[in-house]
């Protein structure tokens, strides 16, 4: 596909370095020459310097015959303009990033009346992820498929847990829940297990079950957390006021720390239940005094990476919390592990994969289409949700009878509101939504999966 990507910031180049990986052709729009210098030697891809509410410079990046234009500048307006301008143009579709909330409302008519594709909010994307983290504290992390009927969490393997030097095919005859163990990190290496696999202490695990499954496998192994009731966020940005809304109509309590006194003041008319303090969350006697040590759950939402590592840090020295982090430098979420910082949130990379499945869904639109794309391990594993269509070579045969493709787990199959933990004597049948966890990337389409 001819793409143009407006805006080199972190988000577009994080979908440059994406999309340029799956062999589309790239033009990229940034006012900064050193940006554009940088993203043609490092990837490879035409760059214009200059804007994307510039009709001669959309024209200059082939506007008039793309198929896709992504606007993910830093000014909601110059995205929605330039969308709507290549648009008219000739421009297939378009997609904007939008993240004020105001904006965000009038999706139907910007789509409607003035032909967006879609627009992405990484904001309300990382607000959703750390609430499901918060629902589920047991978990490292927690993604959803099928609207929320099966989850795909990620745990740590510790020492002395039950899971230790246990091997998986005795996995359901110890535990009554019903769940599938798709991909573990050991060290430097990602293996997607079969049954004679043995976990070992410091494993990562990823595991798909339905919701009551995974909350009766904590329980079962003895890692269930207390239900989180309180939750001290640092940082009063966007993400927050996304966060705060959700928690609060889960009836969470919600305390935050905001060093911006105007900030302050708009997020008490926005929540009136909420506890707002002025002041600055670096402050490790401010934090100790509003209640660091009885929090359930801390999370880190400033708007400096290093920041949130430092506070997180502190909080878990602190505290026996919950501690959530966000950090969007592929670098520093690296390094966080070797601290023990586990639950880290990225805004830029939950866009990009947010895009990236609308790009390979757009691909394959007369396939068995992709419902939703997830990017674990550092982007070296995948899991999809796909939707199986009729005439797809894989319906009615049991997963038996399949030959995979090497390093390829399906994860779950969800029938209608029925949640399936496949066995091999499962198939997948028509309109079936299948997760696929594997290592070989960038696949399209349902059939890609055997041989």
């Amino acid at each position: 596909m001819n793409i143009i990507i407006v805006g080199g910031g972190k988000v577009g180049l994080s979908l440059v370095q994406n999309l340029r990986c799956e062999d589309h052709d790239i033009s990229l729009i940034d006012p900064s020459s050193s940006v554009i210098e940088y993203a043609t030697t490092e990837y490879d891809v035409m760059g214009i310097e200059g804007s994307g509410a510039c009709h001669e410079d959309l024209l200059a990046a082939g506007a008039d015959k793309a198929d896709l234009l992504i606007a993910t500048s830093a000014q909601d307006e110059l995205n929605i303009l330039s969308c709507i301008m290549a648009k008219r143009m000739g421009t297939h579709r378009c997609i904007a990033r939008v993240r004020d909330p105001k904006l965000s409302s009038h999706l139907p008519f910007l789509r409607d009346e003035l032909g967006l594709s879609a627009m992405v909010n990484p904001e309300l994307y990382a607000a959703g992820e750390i609430s499901r983290i918060i629902r589920m504290p047991s978990a490292i992390k927690v993604d959803s498929f099928a609207k929320g009927r099966i989850d795909l969490a990620e745990i740590k393997v510790e020492e002395g847990s039950p899971l230790d030097g246990l091997s998986l095919y005795k996995l359901p005859t110890i535990y009554k829940s019903k769940l599938l163990i798709c991909a573990v990190t050991r060290e430097s290496d990602v293996i997607i297990p079969s049954g004679d696999f043995v976990l070992h202490a410091g494993d990562y695990i990823h595991l798909t079950a339905s919701h009551a499954d995974l909350s009766s496998f904590f329980k079962e192994q003895g890692s269930a957390v207390s239900r989180i009731r309180n939750v001290l966020i640092i940082g009063g940005g966007r993400i927050a006021y996304y966060l705060t809304r959700q928690l609060l109509e889960s009836g969470i309590r919600v305390k935050i720390i905001e060093i911006d006194r105007e900030r302050c003041l708009w997020l008490s008319n926005a929540f009136p239940k909420a506890t707002v303090i002025c002041g600055d969350g670096t402050d490790q006697d401010l934090l100790i005094s509003e209640g660091l040590a009885t929090a359930d759950a801390c999370v880190a939402l400033t708007g400096v990476d290093e920041e949130n590592i430092i506070l997180s840090m502190f909080a878990k020295s602190q505290s026996d919390a919950k501690i959530i982090t966000k950090v969007n430098k592929p670098s520093l979420k690296k390094m966080t592990a070797s601290v023990g910082l586990d639950s880290l949130i990225s805004p830029m990379q939950l866009t990009a994969n947010m895009i990236v499945q609308y790009v390979r869904a757009v691909q394959n639109s007369g396939g068995s289409h992709i419902s939703t794309l997830y990017k674990l391990v550092d982007d070296r594993v995948e899991a999809i949700e796909f939707v199986a269509r009729a005439g797809s070579k894989i319906l009615g045969i049991t997963l038996r009878e399949l030959t995979l493709k090497k390093d390829l787990l399906i994860a779950g199959i969800i029938r209608g509101n029925k949640v399936i933990i496949p066995s091999g004597n499962d198939c997948v049948m028509k309109n079936d939504s299948v997760i696929v966890v594997t290592t070989n990337r960038f696949f399209q389409d349902l059939d890609e999966i055997v041989e």
